[in-house]
């Protein structure tokens, strides 16, 4: 196991295992990925995983064991992810330290050193 990336909080992970129960993964990695995209150049990216690739970090986190690829892993450095509820349902929210810019619908950003591809919202 690596040192960890980044940081689940407690109210994120009992969503995630919900999540995990509800589609039949208790057994899998959660994956948190960087890709190219969205209005401001980079997206993130959270799913379920069966497989560790050689490029992988793996780390724990509540219980959870996380995947996160190295060339996500810079720009993931610190980041916090957490779930907040509210009367209109609720949500994951992402807290990167990293981020210079993000676009006006919330779901891209950029770093400095990192501006990605960006594509219309």
């Amino acid at each position: 196991m690596s040192e960890a990336i980044l940081t689940i909080t407690e109210a994120a992970s009992f969503q995630i295992k919900d999540m995990m129960k509800e589609h039949g993964e208790e057994n899998a990695y959660l994956r948190v990925t960087i890709k190219g995209g969205g209005c401001s150049g980079l997206s993130y990216g959270m799913g379920f995983d069966h497989e560790v690739q050689d490029e992988d970090m793996l780390f724990e986190q509540h219980g959870i064991n996380v995947l996160v690829d190295k060339e996500s892993a810079p720009i993931l450095r610190d980041v916090k992810i957490d779930y907040k509820q509210s009367m209109l349902g609720g949500g994951f929210t992402i807290d990167n330290p990293n981020a210079i810019a993000n676009c006006g619908c919330g779901s891209s950003f950029r770093t400095a050193t990192n501006a990605g591809k960006p594509e219309e919202c």
